[in-house]
Order: C-alpha cells, then sequence, then structure tokens
C-alpha cells in the first residue's frame, strides 16, 4: 500500500471513529438527561400542586373549589371544565397534553377528586401511583390531605425518545459531511504530502543513474524545505562531478608529464644519448613531482576521513616565517620575483605543529611563486592584532582571481581557467589542504583578490590563547 493511501486511511479512520464516539456519547448522555428531566418533572409538578392546594385550602376552609385549582393548573382534561381555565391555565393546559393524572384525598385517605375520573369521590384511595405531597391548612399548619401526581412516563419516553432519534438522525447526517469534507482534504493533504515524496525518489534514481534534475519548490514549509534541500545536494553534487572530471584529467597530466620525462630520460640514458648526471637529476626531480602528487592525495584522505592530528609544541612564530622565506627564496629568484618580509622580532610564540604548518605556508607561497611574472613582488607579514590573534598575510601581485573564481577557490580539486592556461602545476589541493591545517589550529584562513591581473591576499588569523 502507498504512502499516500496509508495517510488517508489512517486520517479517515480517525475521523469516522471521532464522529462514531461523539454521536454515541451524545446520544446517551441526552438520553441520561432525558430520564432524569421526567423525574424531575414529576416531583416539581407534585410540589407546586401542593403549594397551590394549600392555599386554596385555607382561603376556603374546604375542597369545595378543588377542581377550579386543578383546571387553572391545567389539569382538567374533559371539555366541560377545560372552559373553565384562562390566562395561565390555557398555556399549562397546552403544556399538560400528556394528561398528568392527579388524584387529591383528605387526611382519612377518602378521595376528594380525580381528575381523569378513575376513582369516584369518597372512594378510599388504596395503592395510588405518582409521587405524594401533603397538603395543609396554612392557618393551622396540619395536614389536610394528600396530592399524588402521576406523570405519564410512558408517554414522555415516547416523547423523548422521538427527540432523540431525531437528534440522532441530524447529528449523524453533520457526522457523514464533515467526514466527507475532512476525508477530501485529507486526501488533498495526503496529495501534497507524497507527490513531493515520490519526485524526491524519481529524482534520486535519475541522480543514480548519472541524471540530474531539479524538484518544483511550490512552498515554504518543510515541503518546500526538503526541495530545496534535494536541489541544492544536486547542485553540490554536479559540482563535485566537475572537480571529480577535472582531478582526472589534472592527475592525468600531471602524471604522464612526469613519467613521459622519465621514459625518456631512460631512453636517451640507455642509447647513450644523455650522461647519467643529467638523467639522474631529471629523473629524481619527476620522482619527486610524483611524490608530490601523491602526498597531497594523502592529505586530502586524511582530512576527508577526519583523521588530520597534529603534534602542537611551542615554537617561535618569528623563526618559523623566517624559514620559509629562506626555503623557498631560492625558487622566487629563479623565477625572477622579489619575495621579502615584514616579521616583527617580538612575535609571540605560539602552540602549533610546525611540520604541518610549514605545510600550509608553503603551499600558499608555492601557488604565489607559480600565479606571479617576472619581476614581480610577494611580501610575508605578521602582526598581533588586539593581543588575541597573530595574523599572517602573504600577499603577491600576480594574475590575480576572477571574481566568479573566488567562491570555490578552496573546493578541493578547483583550478581557475587562467591557472590552467598558463599551465601553472598543481591538482587545485594546495589551498584545501592549507585551509584544512589552519582550522585544525582553531584558526581561519581567508583570500581576497580585486580581480585578474590585481594579484592575490591570503590571511591566516591563529588565536593566541
Amino acid at each position: 500500500m502507498s504512502l499516500r493511501w496509508q495517510i488517508m486511511g489512517s486520517m479517515a479512520l480517525v475521523i469516522v471513529l471521532t464522529v462514531l464516539i461523539n454521536i454515541s456519547v451524545g446520544y446517551y448522555t441526552s438520553q441520561s438527561r432525558l430520564d432524569v428531566l421526567v423525574d424531575q418533572i414529576g416531583d416539581d409538578e407534585a410540589i407546586q400542586l401542593a403549594r397551590n392546594l394549600s392555599r386554596e385550602y385555607t382561603a376556603t376552609g374546604s375542597w369545595a373549589t378543588v377542581d377550579s385549582a386543578l383546571s387553572e393548573a391545567g389539569y382538567i382534561y374533559d371539555g366541560g371544565r377545560e372552559g373553565e381555565g384562562h390566562g395561565e391555565g390555557e398555556s399549562s393546559e397546552s403544556f399538560h397534553k400528556d394528561q398528568i393524572r392527579v388524584v387529591i384525598a383528605d387526611i382519612d385517605g377518602r378521595v376528594v377528586t380525580d381528575n381523569l375520573s378513575d376513582v369516584p369521590p369518597g372512594t378510599t384511595a388504596s395503592n395510588l401511583e405518582g409521587r405524594r405531597e401533603t397538603v395543609f391548612d396554612l392557618n393551622t399548619n396540619q395536614p389536610v390531605g394528600h396530592v399524588y401526581v402521576d406523570v405519564n412516563r410512558e408517554f414522555l419516553a415516547t416523547e423523548s425518545r422521538g427527540f432523540l432519534n431525531t437528534l440522532l438522525l441530524i447529528t449523524l447526517i453533520g457526522g457523514i459531511l464533515t467526514a466527507g469534507v475532512a476525508i477530501l482534504l485529507a486526501a488533498r493533504l495526503s496529495k501534497r504530502i507524497t507527490t513531493p515524496v515520490t519526485a524526491l525518489t524519481q529524482a534520486t534514481q535519475a541522480i543514480s543513474q548519472g541524471d540530474t534534475t531539479r524538484l518544483p519548490v511550490t512552498s515554504s514549509d518543510e515541503v518546500g524545505q526538503m526541495s530545496e534541500a534535494f536541489n541544492q545536494m544536486t547542485s553540490a553534487l554536479e559540482s563535485q562531478r566537475d572537480l571529480r572530471r577535472r582531478l582526472i584529467n589534472d592527475v592525468s597530466h600531471e602524471l604522464n608529464t612526469p613519467l613521459s620525462v622519465i621514459q625518456l630520460e631512460a631512453t636517451g640514458l640507455r642509447d647513450g644519448l644523455q650522461t647519467p648526471e643529467n638523467a639522474s637529476d631529471q629523473i629524481i626531480n619527476e620522482v619527486d613531482r610524483l611524490r608530490g602528487l601523491v602526498t597531497d592525495l594523502d592529505w586530502l584522505a586524511e582530512t576527508d576521513s577526519g583523521e588530520l592530528r597534529l603534534t602542537l609544541q611551542l615554537c617561535s612564530v618569528s623563526q618559523l616565517l623566517a624559514a620559509e622565506i629562506d626555503r623557498w627564496r631560492p625558487q622566487a629568484s629563479e623565477n625572477q620575483i622579489a619575495l621579502s618580509s615584514q616579521i616583527p622580532d617580538d612575535l609571540a610564540d605560539l602552540s602549533l605543529d610546525r611540520a604541518r604548518m610549514s605545510q600550509a605556508l608553503g603551499n600558499i607561497l608555492s601557488n604565489a611563486i607559480h600565479a606571479t611574472e617576472a619581476d614581480g613582488t610577494i611580501i610575508l607579514s605578521a602582526t598581533t592584532r588586539n593581543n588575541e590573534e597573530l595574523q599572517i598575510t602573504i600577499t603577491d601581485d600576480g594574475i590575480g582571481i576572477d571574481p566568479a573564481d573566488l567562491p570555490h577557490i578552496f573546493d578541493r580539486f578547483y583550478r581557475t581557467d587562467q591557472s590552467r592556461s598558463r599551465r601553472i602545476g598543481g591538482t587545485g589541493l594546495g589551498l584545501a589542504i592549507a585551509r584544512a591545517i589552519v582550522e585544525a589550529h582553531q584558526g581561519t584562513m581567508t583570500l581576497m583578490s580585486q580581480g585578474l591581473g590585481q594579484g592575490v591576499t591570503v590571511t591566516i588569523r591563529l588565536p593566541l590563547k
């Protein structure tokens, strides 16, 4: 069963159960309340009638006007007596169309009157049904008789059942309409939920087959956010796919060039066209180039797996930077590039992994040397900011970076078109590795360039504490 039908089935079941429970609870609650009301009607009628009869008896001192009192109260149902009631009696009569039986007996138990004429006056009353209330002579506060009020419970029960059946029918129709509307809304909601999920499944299958697609973003809720996140993931996958393609091309070139040189040097050495000294120097250089490529790939695997470990020791930052200047100055001079430094002698010592920080600085300086024309300059400077962080800046006046390339400059395997056209060596891993090393030291690394031909400034910030 599909997710959509599961959602619709679950919501429909909850809706139907809710409607049935509400109908059942409402029906049985109304029924119990009506039963209580029927009992209360008999009690209230008897109490009120006993009060009226007490006042009537007290006023006349006898039962002579008892029929008049019953007529006014609406308990006389034959045609002759019915006309005696006026005003309130008429409204009461309409209320007592269920013919409540009223029997009045004196203190000795003899029937004074029976509004339904079932028991003749003067007959000794026995086994009278209904609620009994005592009638008093209010002057002497002595009991003078009793009134028996017998509500027609069967009639009231029939009326209450009819009312309940009508109420049940109305509630059932309303429940069916409510359930229908709710099920339609559930169908729409389930479709709105499952349609993006189905599209996501299809898009995922397409990506697994090498195709790329985008999901439509039609809302800003969780479903829309899911589609947006998928589109971002697709864009990232496309970018990584392009970077891997570039890596393959770059690695193929980086491997092919030194291997070709090694083969040529070995062939020349075998054929006597090259001296052993020259051949060995070239072969050693190319092997070093291959080793550098393998080292970069090892660094990539190490940082990706989160296994980058630092061996921290307190070292002089001034000496570290001076050593890097000395290490790269010969290569800069060979390319007719002026490499200088602005390093204060009073820089604070920091806990660093000297070898790895040297590698990070070396990657940056190497990129700067390869990207700078002859007669260009590279400046390495350092300063302390607010006694909180050490700032190391490497600035060159080389080929610069296109603004469109800046957001991707730290992406692994990324190389700008300018670096490719100039055939600058490397695989696009140097800056990514350098930033990983700096961040492992709890620092930050940023790169700025005003555009092509405007040079590059790389800034490293390391906390002093």
